[in-house]
Protein backbone atom coordinates (compact mmCIF):
# COMPACT_ATOMS: atom_id res chain seq x y z
CA UNK A 1 0.00 0.00 0.00
CA UNK A 2 1.31 3.59 -1.01
CA UNK A 3 0.29 6.67 1.30
CA UNK A 4 1.10 9.99 0.29
CA UNK A 5 2.25 12.33 2.51
CA UNK A 6 33.69 1.01 23.13
CA UNK A 7 36.29 2.62 25.46
CA UNK A 8 35.17 4.31 28.49
CA UNK A 9 31.13 4.67 27.76
CA UNK A 10 31.48 3.37 24.44
CA UNK A 11 28.80 3.23 21.97
CA UNK A 12 26.39 1.02 22.39
CA UNK A 13 26.12 2.63 26.07
CA UNK A 14 25.74 5.84 24.53
CA UNK A 15 22.71 4.84 23.20
CA UNK A 16 21.19 2.71 25.39
CA UNK A 17 20.89 5.96 27.62
CA UNK A 18 19.30 7.45 24.40
CA UNK A 19 16.63 4.89 24.19
CA UNK A 20 15.69 4.57 27.16
CA UNK A 21 13.25 7.13 27.93
CA UNK A 22 9.45 6.72 27.49
CA UNK A 23 7.07 8.41 25.10
CA UNK A 24 4.84 10.33 24.19
CA UNK A 25 4.76 12.97 26.41
CA UNK A 26 2.10 15.96 27.40
CA UNK A 27 0.58 15.69 24.35
CA UNK A 28 2.88 17.32 21.90
CA UNK A 29 2.60 14.96 19.50
CA UNK A 30 1.65 16.44 16.30
CA UNK A 31 2.38 13.10 14.27
CA UNK A 32 1.69 9.62 15.67
CA UNK A 33 4.77 8.71 16.42
CA UNK A 34 6.56 8.81 19.75
CA UNK A 35 8.07 11.33 21.26
CA UNK A 36 10.34 12.01 24.71
CA UNK A 37 11.46 15.26 26.63
CA UNK A 38 13.74 13.78 29.06
CA UNK A 39 16.97 15.60 29.67
CA UNK A 40 19.64 14.21 27.83
CA UNK A 41 23.23 13.36 29.41
CA UNK A 42 26.76 14.84 28.59
CA UNK A 43 28.93 12.88 26.20
CA UNK A 44 32.27 12.76 26.95
CA UNK A 45 35.06 13.71 24.67
CA UNK A 46 36.88 10.97 25.01
CA UNK A 47 33.76 8.97 23.49
CA UNK A 48 33.55 11.38 21.08
CA UNK A 49 36.68 10.28 19.88
CA UNK A 50 36.37 7.02 20.03
CA UNK A 51 33.48 6.12 18.70
CA UNK A 52 32.15 9.19 16.83
CA UNK A 53 34.90 10.42 14.51
CA UNK A 54 36.10 7.34 12.56
CA UNK A 55 33.03 7.19 11.69
CA UNK A 56 32.65 10.52 10.44
CA UNK A 57 36.09 10.26 8.66
CA UNK A 58 34.62 7.88 6.57
CA UNK A 59 31.26 9.71 5.86
CA UNK A 60 33.88 12.96 4.65
CA UNK A 61 35.76 11.06 2.17
CA UNK A 62 32.67 9.23 0.67
CA UNK A 63 32.23 13.17 -0.80
CA UNK A 64 35.85 12.38 -2.93
CA UNK A 65 35.57 11.00 -6.46
CA UNK A 66 35.47 7.28 -6.71
CA UNK A 67 38.76 7.68 -8.69
CA UNK A 68 40.52 9.19 -5.88
CA UNK A 69 38.46 7.08 -3.39
CA UNK A 70 39.30 3.81 -4.94
CA UNK A 71 43.35 4.51 -4.73
CA UNK A 72 42.84 6.41 -1.35
CA UNK A 73 44.31 9.68 -2.42
CA UNK A 74 41.56 11.82 -1.52
CA UNK A 75 44.15 13.95 0.41
CA UNK A 76 43.62 14.73 4.41
CA UNK A 77 40.16 12.67 4.23
CA UNK A 78 41.81 9.29 3.19
CA UNK A 79 45.59 10.40 5.34
CA UNK A 80 43.53 10.44 8.52
CA UNK A 81 43.10 6.67 7.40
CA UNK A 82 46.10 4.71 6.88
CA UNK A 83 45.93 1.20 5.46
CA UNK A 84 42.35 1.07 4.22
CA UNK A 85 41.70 -0.84 1.13
CA UNK A 86 38.92 -0.06 -0.75
CA UNK A 87 36.58 -3.04 -2.12
CA UNK A 88 34.30 -0.86 -4.62
CA UNK A 89 33.70 2.61 -5.10
CA UNK A 90 30.96 4.56 -7.68
CA UNK A 91 28.82 6.90 -8.04
CA UNK A 92 27.05 9.00 -10.87
CA UNK A 93 26.38 12.62 -8.80
CA UNK A 94 23.27 12.22 -9.80
CA UNK A 95 20.57 9.34 -9.14
CA UNK A 96 23.49 7.15 -7.85
CA UNK A 97 25.30 9.50 -5.16
CA UNK A 98 28.81 8.41 -4.04
CA UNK A 99 29.44 5.51 -2.33
CA UNK A 100 32.13 2.92 -1.22
CA UNK A 101 33.09 -0.32 0.56
CA UNK A 102 36.38 -0.73 2.13
CA UNK A 103 38.75 -2.88 4.39
CA UNK A 104 39.46 -1.27 7.98
CA UNK A 105 41.99 -3.80 9.35
CA UNK A 106 43.07 -1.13 12.04
CA UNK A 107 39.45 -1.65 13.45
CA UNK A 108 38.78 -5.05 11.63
CA UNK A 109 35.85 -3.80 10.16
CA UNK A 110 34.59 -3.91 6.80
CA UNK A 111 32.90 -0.01 6.61
CA UNK A 112 30.47 0.59 4.04
CA UNK A 113 30.25 4.77 3.63
CA UNK A 114 27.64 7.15 1.47
CA UNK A 115 27.82 10.45 -0.05
CA UNK A 116 25.35 12.99 0.97
CA UNK A 117 24.57 15.96 -1.12
CA UNK A 118 24.30 19.55 -0.55
CA UNK A 119 21.30 20.94 2.06
CA UNK A 120 19.25 22.51 -0.49
CA UNK A 121 18.74 19.54 -2.38
CA UNK A 122 18.14 16.84 0.39
CA UNK A 123 15.59 19.45 1.81
CA UNK A 124 14.25 19.62 -1.46
CA UNK A 125 14.31 15.53 -1.82
CA UNK A 126 12.75 14.73 1.56
CA UNK A 127 9.97 17.67 1.12
CA UNK A 128 9.54 17.15 -2.39
CA UNK A 129 5.49 17.76 -3.10
CA UNK A 130 5.26 14.48 -4.71
CA UNK A 131 7.36 12.35 -1.95
CA UNK A 132 5.62 9.10 -1.00
CA UNK A 133 5.26 6.68 1.55
CA UNK A 134 5.70 3.87 0.54
CA UNK A 135 5.93 0.09 1.52
CA UNK A 136 9.51 -1.88 2.01
CA UNK A 137 11.46 -3.98 -0.82
CA UNK A 138 10.65 -7.06 0.78
CA UNK A 139 13.09 -8.37 -1.57
CA UNK A 140 16.25 -6.18 0.25
CA UNK A 141 13.79 -5.74 3.83
CA UNK A 142 12.29 -9.48 4.02
CA UNK A 143 11.46 -8.91 7.53
CA UNK A 144 9.69 -5.72 7.17
CA UNK A 145 5.89 -5.83 7.60
CA UNK A 146 3.12 -4.21 5.61
CA UNK A 147 3.33 -1.52 8.29
CA UNK A 148 6.23 -0.40 7.64
CA UNK A 149 6.70 2.84 5.16
CA UNK A 150 9.56 4.68 3.81
CA UNK A 151 10.23 7.89 2.10
CA UNK A 152 10.30 6.44 -1.46
CA UNK A 153 13.08 8.92 -2.95
CA UNK A 154 15.22 7.33 0.11
CA UNK A 155 14.12 3.95 -0.72
CA UNK A 156 14.94 4.40 -4.11
CA UNK A 157 18.20 5.66 -4.10
CA UNK A 158 19.28 3.36 -1.34
CA UNK A 159 18.36 0.18 -4.32
CA UNK A 160 20.17 1.31 -6.85
CA UNK A 161 23.43 0.01 -4.70
CA UNK A 162 21.96 -2.81 -2.47
CA UNK A 163 22.91 -5.56 -4.87
CA UNK A 164 26.16 -4.31 -4.97
CA UNK A 165 26.92 -3.44 -1.55
CA UNK A 166 25.48 -6.83 -0.30
CA UNK A 167 27.53 -8.67 -2.41
CA UNK A 168 30.77 -6.76 -1.31
CA UNK A 169 30.46 -6.71 1.90
CA UNK A 170 29.68 -10.26 1.94
CA UNK A 171 33.22 -10.96 0.20
CA UNK A 172 34.85 -8.96 1.97
CA UNK A 173 33.51 -10.56 5.60
CA UNK A 174 34.91 -13.81 3.62
CA UNK A 175 38.23 -12.75 2.53
CA UNK A 176 39.72 -10.83 5.62
CA UNK A 177 37.90 -13.06 8.04
CA UNK A 178 36.32 -9.90 9.76
CA UNK A 179 33.44 -10.13 12.19
CA UNK A 180 32.20 -6.12 12.19
CA UNK A 181 30.61 -3.97 9.82
CA UNK A 182 30.47 0.00 10.02
CA UNK A 183 28.13 1.26 7.65
CA UNK A 184 27.93 5.30 7.84
CA UNK A 185 26.91 8.41 5.87
CA UNK A 186 25.44 12.57 6.09
CA UNK A 187 23.10 13.87 4.84
CA UNK A 188 21.49 11.81 2.28
CA UNK A 189 23.96 9.53 2.78
CA UNK A 190 23.07 9.02 6.10
CA UNK A 191 19.16 7.97 4.72
CA UNK A 192 20.86 5.71 2.52
CA UNK A 193 23.07 4.05 5.21
CA UNK A 194 20.33 3.59 7.49
CA UNK A 195 18.67 1.59 4.78
CA UNK A 196 21.84 -0.23 4.32
CA UNK A 197 22.13 -1.18 8.06
CA UNK A 198 18.92 -2.70 8.20
CA UNK A 199 19.39 -4.71 4.38
CA UNK A 200 22.68 -5.93 6.21
CA UNK A 201 21.43 -7.21 9.46
CA UNK A 202 18.76 -9.27 8.00
CA UNK A 203 21.45 -10.73 5.30
CA UNK A 204 24.26 -11.06 7.12
CA UNK A 205 24.91 -14.05 10.00
CA UNK A 206 24.20 -12.95 13.67
CA UNK A 207 27.56 -13.50 14.10
CA UNK A 208 28.32 -10.37 12.14
CA UNK A 209 28.14 -7.45 14.11
CA UNK A 210 26.28 -4.21 12.48
CA UNK A 211 27.00 -1.08 13.60
CA UNK A 212 25.64 2.64 12.00
CA UNK A 213 26.74 5.99 12.83
CA UNK A 214 25.34 8.35 10.34
CA UNK A 215 25.23 12.28 10.60
CA UNK A 216 22.27 15.04 9.81
CA UNK A 217 19.88 12.12 9.09
CA UNK A 218 16.60 13.50 7.49
CA UNK A 219 13.70 11.21 8.74
CA UNK A 220 13.53 7.92 6.39
CA UNK A 221 10.09 6.05 7.37
CA UNK A 222 7.29 5.89 10.30
CA UNK A 223 7.09 4.74 13.40
CA UNK A 224 7.59 1.03 12.41
CA UNK A 225 10.20 1.89 10.45
CA UNK A 226 12.22 3.41 13.43
CA UNK A 227 10.74 0.12 15.86
CA UNK A 228 12.01 -2.30 13.66
CA UNK A 229 15.83 -0.57 12.78
CA UNK A 230 15.96 -0.24 16.55
CA UNK A 231 15.58 -3.80 17.28
CA UNK A 232 17.92 -5.06 13.94
CA UNK A 233 20.32 -2.38 14.88
CA UNK A 234 20.31 -1.39 18.71
CA UNK A 235 23.63 0.39 18.31
CA UNK A 236 22.06 2.89 15.76
CA UNK A 237 23.01 6.42 16.40
CA UNK A 238 22.48 9.34 14.24
CA UNK A 239 24.62 12.70 15.52
CA UNK A 240 22.62 15.90 14.67
CA UNK A 241 24.31 19.76 14.83
CA UNK A 242 22.90 22.53 16.23
CA UNK A 243 20.50 23.92 14.10
CA UNK A 244 20.60 22.02 11.22
CA UNK A 245 16.99 22.02 9.69
CA UNK A 246 17.16 18.81 7.93
CA UNK A 247 17.07 16.17 11.02
CA UNK A 248 13.83 17.79 10.98
CA UNK A 249 12.46 16.67 7.23
CA UNK A 250 10.23 15.20 6.18
CA UNK A 251 7.81 16.45 8.68
CA UNK A 252 7.35 14.63 11.93
CA UNK A 253 3.38 15.40 11.72
CA UNK A 254 3.19 13.88 8.53
CA UNK A 255 4.22 10.31 10.24
CA UNK A 256 7.96 10.20 9.58
CA UNK A 257 9.86 9.16 12.63
CA UNK A 258 12.99 9.41 14.12
CA UNK A 259 14.73 6.50 15.29
CA UNK A 260 16.28 5.99 19.35
CA UNK A 261 19.81 6.90 19.09
CA UNK A 262 19.94 10.63 18.42
CA UNK A 263 23.48 12.70 19.78
CA UNK A 264 23.31 16.13 19.34
CA UNK A 265 25.68 18.43 19.07
CA UNK A 266 25.03 21.30 21.42
CA UNK A 267 27.95 23.73 20.28
CA UNK A 268 31.32 23.52 18.81
CA UNK A 269 34.64 25.77 20.28
CA UNK A 270 35.71 27.64 17.13
CA UNK A 271 39.29 27.85 18.97
CA UNK A 272 39.22 24.00 19.60
CA UNK A 273 37.35 22.10 18.03
CA UNK A 274 35.78 20.24 20.95
CA UNK A 275 32.04 19.98 20.31
CA UNK A 276 29.72 19.67 23.56
CA UNK A 277 27.60 16.72 22.45
CA UNK A 278 24.34 14.87 24.64
CA UNK A 279 22.94 11.57 24.65
CA UNK A 280 19.05 11.92 23.87
CA UNK A 281 16.72 9.57 25.65
CA UNK A 282 14.16 8.13 23.66
CA UNK A 283 13.09 9.62 20.33
CA UNK A 284 12.28 12.76 18.73
CA UNK A 285 13.27 14.28 21.89
CA UNK A 286 12.29 18.00 22.42
CA UNK A 287 15.33 19.27 24.21
CA UNK A 288 17.49 17.94 21.03
CA UNK A 289 17.14 18.22 16.87
CA UNK A 290 13.25 17.82 17.25
CA UNK A 291 12.77 21.02 19.36
CA UNK A 292 14.61 23.37 17.01
CA UNK A 293 12.84 26.17 16.27
CA UNK A 294 11.66 26.61 12.83
CA UNK A 295 12.55 30.46 13.03
CA UNK A 296 16.00 29.54 14.11
CA UNK A 297 18.15 27.06 11.26
CA UNK A 298 21.56 27.17 9.69
CA UNK A 299 22.48 25.60 7.02
CA UNK A 300 25.84 25.70 7.85
CA UNK A 301 25.29 23.28 10.66
CA UNK A 302 24.20 20.64 8.46
CA UNK A 303 28.01 20.93 7.04
CA UNK A 304 29.74 21.18 9.93
CA UNK A 305 32.43 21.55 11.54
CA UNK A 306 31.18 18.63 13.54
CA UNK A 307 33.46 17.90 16.42
CA UNK A 308 37.52 17.56 15.76
CA UNK A 309 37.42 19.91 12.65
CA UNK A 310 35.02 17.59 10.66
CA UNK A 311 33.09 19.46 8.33
CA UNK A 312 31.28 17.31 5.10
CA UNK A 313 30.87 18.06 1.21
CA UNK A 314 32.68 18.59 -1.71
CA UNK A 315 36.03 20.85 0.32
CA UNK A 316 36.49 18.22 2.09
CA UNK A 317 38.51 16.77 -1.34
CA UNK A 318 41.07 17.88 -3.26
CA UNK A 319 39.66 16.85 -6.71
Amino acid sequence: MTRILKPVLGLAALVAFARAAPAPLFGINLGSGDESSDQPAAVSQDDITSTLVRPAQFSRAAYCSAASVTNWSCGESCDVLPNVKVLTAGGDDGKIPGFFVASDPDAQTIVVAHQGTEPKNVLSIANDVEFLQVDANTTLFPQASGDVKLHSGFQDTQGRTADLVLSTVQDGLSSTGFKKVLVTGHSLGAAIASLDAAMLRMALPQDVSIDAVVFGLPRVGNQEWADLLSSLVPSFAHVTNQNDPVPNVPPHALDFQHPPGELHIQSVDDTTGDAQVVACPGEENQNCAAGNSLLDTSIPNHLGPYFSGISFGDKACPN
